[in-house]
């Protein structure tokens, strides 16, 4: 599939505009500091004030972190979705919701997977963590308990993840960021905020109908990374042992 910018409308330069806007103006002091220096950083070929362009973006990145965008028609399996992002391609819908469902969707659009998501990718420790995911994901792609706790995982984290910055919590989900909503929520310490512990994260259930009622904070993007690392190694070592 690939990205027809002839096919979208005014209609859809107006809700990007309006989410995108509305949300740069919401998220000062709440988004991570990394989050907003990159959205800063990518402002060529990310902003309102145009809808983006796949393959500007997947220009710009080159000179990045080598990410490029995969269209995609809407949720794929999770096979699919974890070899493609072991090969830095992350997977995008290019549907934008209408002027009448700003504030929900159940299933994430153009404006949730390329705000949400893209700026953070252009960070080189959040893109090897991304990365190093996705092919953990691959490894153990017949185990269906792991790959579960990986869904999980991806969702308190790559989804609804919070970090500490200079003791204030703020966020760097893609869920949350792409919410007005939930941003608020977060900064307004409306929900119970844990530490980051990833045996808790693999065993937690979530829903995708609410907003969220639990967090699990990071202290940095390598303790992030860390963490990881840490349970490729035990599920490595449980194989050998198995």
């Amino acid at each position: 599939m690939i990205q027809d910018m002839n096919t979208y409308t005014a209609d859809d330069l107006w809700v990007w505009n309006k989410l995108f806007q509305r949300q740069l103006e919401n998220i000062p002091n709440k988004a991570s500091e990394t989050y907003l220096e990159a959205v800063d950083v990518m402002k060529p070929v990310l902003n309102a004030d145009e809808l983006p362009d796949f393959s500007k973006l997947g220009e710009w990145f080159k000179d990045s972190t080598s990410w490029s965008l995969e269209v995609v028609p809407g949720l794929i399996e999770v096979e699919d979705f974890f070899k493609l992002l072991a090969q830095k391609k992350f997977c995008s819908s290019t549907w934008l919701r209408s002027k009448d469902s700003l504030d929900y969707l159940e299933e994430p659009d153009m404006f949730h997977d390329i705000f949400g998501h893209v700026p953070l990718l252009s960070n080189s420790i959040f893109s090897a963590f991304m990365q190093e995911f996705a092919q953990l994901g691959c490894d153990f792609i017949n185990d269906k308990e792991k790959i579960k706790q990986l869904q999980r995982l991806y969702w308190f984290t790559i989804e609804f993840g919070v970090i500490k910055e200079n003791g204030i919590i703020k966020s760097y989900g893609a869920g949350i960021l792409s919410s007005f909503g939930e941003t608020n929520q977060i900064a307004e310490l409306k929900a119970n905020f844990h530490p980051f512990e990833m045996d808790t994260i693999l065993q937690k259930e979530f829903r995708t109908d609410v907003m969220q009622e639990d967090y699990f904070v990071i202290d940095s993007y390598e303790q992030l990374f860390e963490s990881l690392q840490q349970l490729k190694k035990e599920w490595k070592d449980q194989m050998v042992l198995a």
